[in-house]
């Protein structure tokens, strides 16, 4: 038990270590946030709605009414301005079929305003606060964990934050400052498959066999990435925010390819980590049950049981990719002419993938996993 505390310290104070020094190198001089814009955001509660003002134009001797502005009262949450009354206005394009709600009393807004020379501030309403929702169901979610995992769920919850901060703090700037991709997204992945091992499951066999098998994968879906990309004549546009992606920093070219890379492997770490952790901890389970069962029987039970996890990891990715591209997928399937003018664009191309991609990863990694547990638990494990 002692052991076991000491690892979850070292490997909690590790990736703090990590976090910060790997952040430090992969924030440019400009920093992340604040190079394409100036305008200012505040977070306000509505007070009141004072007036509405209909805009119209003439066309062949027709009077349309095109723009609605309604003026507001408001109350600064943050910022230098908190807790002051802002005068704003929120601009509905009537010529739109979906727009935004019509802004009211007690709704919590975000506001934008670009200093004037006489130091005042027009304020516009630019979109709904949507932060608060979104956090209380994130803390009821953490609160499950902890109520059904208990220490589990704490160790879950700590995995989770380093893997979003090692993808906000240190893998995101890294891409915007114009370093390597490839080299921050696989080193991104590996942080986060023994970061999160060995914090759920501590430093043991079974942690050293699903990491294995859970790199291996991973770097398998990524070394497919590069040999199927140029065949398929990826370029990296794959809709306008791609282009503008491109275009962000005149002086400095970001690496498109690159980022598809980085989008695949960093989407299959955690289901090729899943399907790792299964095939080890139910191959230890069974060696603790019956130490004296061959090797290769052994081997043969892990294989029987990747092959049951695989049919529905697979689906898992394909449906999840799917899934996250709905609407696009609408809209191709409306305005083309047949399947096979769907599968030819870049879009549902790199879509596709990605699931395979994924998906193959899962399959090196069912093996490789059942192999790296049945030699550890057999030639380290004597009990």
């Amino acid at each position: 038990m002692r052991k076991k505390t000491i690892v979850y310290v070292v490997t909690i104070i590790l990736s703090i270590i990590y976090l910060l020094v790997a952040g430090l190198i992969a924030v440019g001089d400009d920093g992340v946030f604040g190079q394409v814009q100036e305008e200012k955001t505040v977070k306000a509660e509505v007070l009141r709605v004072t007036d509405r003002e209909k805009i119209s134009y003439e066309s062949d001797g027709e009077s349309t009414t095109s723009m609605e502005l309604i003026y507001f009262e408001a109350k600064a949450l943050n910022g230098d301005v908190k807790g002051q009354t802002l005068y704003a206005v929120q601009e509905l394009d009537l010529m739109f079929a979906l727009r935004q709600p019509d802004v009211q009393a007690g709704d919590k807004v975000m506001l934008a305003y670009s200093p004037t020379d006489d130091g005042a501030a027009d304020y516009y309403l630019t979109d709904f606060s949507r932060t608060g929702p979104l956090i209380a169901l994130c803390a009821v979610f953490f609160v499950l964990l902890l109520i059904f995992g208990r220490k589990k769920g704490l160790d879950t919850i700590i995995s989770l934050a380093f893997t979003c901060l090692a993808v906000f703090v240190t893998l995101i700037p890294a891409i915007l400052d114009g370093k390597n991709v490839y080299f921050w997204s696989i080193i991104t992945c590996v942080f986060i498959t023994v970061m999160t091992l060995l914090i759920v499951n501590g430093a043991n066999v079974k942690s050293l066999a699903a990491g294995v098998g859970c790199v291996g994968g991973v770097l398998a879906s990524g070394l497919i990435v590069l040999i199927v990309r140029g065949s398929i004549k990826l370029t990296g546009m794959l809709d306008e925010e791609w282009v503008y992606l491109s275009t962000i920093k005149p002086n400095q070219t970001i690496d498109l390819k690159g980022i598809i890379f980085g989008m695949i492997i960093v989407g299959a770490v955690g289901a090729v980590m899943d399907v790792a952790m299964s095939i080890a901890s139910s191959l230890q389970e069974i060696h603790e049950k019956t130490p004296t069962l061959p090797a290769r029987e052994l081997l043969k039970s892990g294989l029987t049981i990747g092959r049951d996890i695989m049919g529905t990891m697979a689906n898992t990715l394909v449906l999840a990719y799917i899934g996250s591209s709905l609407a696009s997928v609408l809209l191709l399937v409306t305005y083309s002419a047949n399947v096979t003018q769907i599968l030819n664009r870049e879009l549902i191309a790199v879509e596709i993938l990605q699931a395979l991609a994924g998906s193959l990863g899962i399959l090196f990694a069912l093996p490789l996993t059942a192999v790296v547990s049945v030699f550890l638990l057999k030639r380290f494990v004597r009990k």
